[in-house]
């Protein structure tokens, strides 16, 4: 098991590989990989053109993982995705036939594209690690992470994501328009590799990341800490503009997304700070908003922000936590 040190310098690699290609997505590249590293799975959901695949799959080629890319499409039927038994005429039998599940990362592309019936074959998997295909239970390679886009402005021929399926992922986030010079830096850089395609290598590999998760799992959250993550938690649950608030599940993603945002900065404890760096991303897609709330045009996203400001956390202290 590497030290938080160790794991702090793997981090740093692979975000410097990454941005070696993926220009402007630090903060979303940060998180992403807190995420992976804390076990989660993420939902990158922006409008087109703004490196989202490319993101996934430059960090499935540093990390060493096998990469599957599922293209989501109306008529994608469960199997598709899961995989299924067909006859083989040789043997005279059924033989299973893994879907693209089966992989270390699986980027589900505008995941919203396929109708729900599809979505659910993801809930297993993403839940337990496993997948039930005609009465059969089989276990998935670990690691094993979903990054899924969706498109949040298209509705025409989009099913909206049920919140169950929602609740699966760790954090949703957004990757945001480039500045002039980080879209400059795109074009020149475009020109400069002469092609489409872009190769990077692998900083570490798919059983050395699995220890590095291991490594995430020994940081100890101060008491102060975790009652900060329930309360922000727990006043979702009581803002006047929402009618279901974040369950235990949202208390306990502020807190393992935390962990490893720690563990990237090279700290062996977790500060309010990192609770608040993933509020956002961690909450904000898990409650659902009054109907009258959505002529005034409120967001999940502002709900979570104010209760940042209006929600107290602990003071900070040289060694973690204390309170004042």
């Amino acid at each position: 098991m590497p030290a938080v040190a160790a794991v702090a310098a793997v981090g740093a690699a692979v975000r410097a590989g990454v941005e070696s290609v993926v220009v402007g997505a630090g903060r979303s590249l940060r998180l992403t990989l807190a995420a992976l590293l804390a076990g989660g799975h993420v939902l990158l959901e922006d409008v087109p053109g703004l490196g989202k695949t490319l993101l996934a799959s430059s960090l499935a080629q540093t990390l060493g993982l096998d990469f599957r890319r599922l293209q989501c499409t109306p008529d994608l039927l469960p199997a598709d995705i899961t995989g299924s038994s067909l006859f083989d005429p040789t043997t005279r039998e059924f033989v299973f036939r893994p879907g693209p599940i089966f992989t270390g990362l699986l980027l589900a592309d505008e995941i919203n594209r396929t109708p729900p019936k599809t979505q659910s074959a993801l809930l297993e998997a993403m839940q337990e690690r496993q997948v039930t295909v005609e009465g059969t239970t089989m276990r998935l390679t670990r690691p094993f992470h979903v990054l899924a886009t969706a498109n949040p402005v298209e509705y025409e021929g989009t099913y909206p994501l049920p919140e169950a399926q929602l609740d699966r992922f760790l954090l949703r986030l957004d990757v945001g328009y480039p500045t002039a010079e980080q879209e400059t830096e795109v074009l020149r850089r475009r020109l400069a590799r002469r092609q489409e395609e872009t190769t990077l290598p692998a900083v570490v590999g798919a059983e050395e990341f699995t220890a590095m998760q291991a490594g995430v799992e020994t940081v100890d959250v101060d008491s102060d800490v975790l009652r900060y993550c329930v309360e922000l938690a727990s006043a979702t649950r009581t803002h006047p503009a929402v009618e279901v608030g974040a369950s235990p599940r949202g208390a306990l993603a502020l807190v393992l997304v935390a962990r490893a945002l720690a563990v990237l900065d090279g700290r062996t404890f977790v500060l309010p700070e990192d609770v608040k760096e993933c509020a956002v991303a961690a909450l904000a897609h898990r409650i659902t908003l009054r109907p009258e709330t959505w002529t005034t045009g409120v967001t999940g996203v502002e709900v979570v922000a104010e209760l940042l400001t209006s929600v107290p956390g602990p003071a900070t202290g040289r060694q973690g936590t204390r309170r004042s």
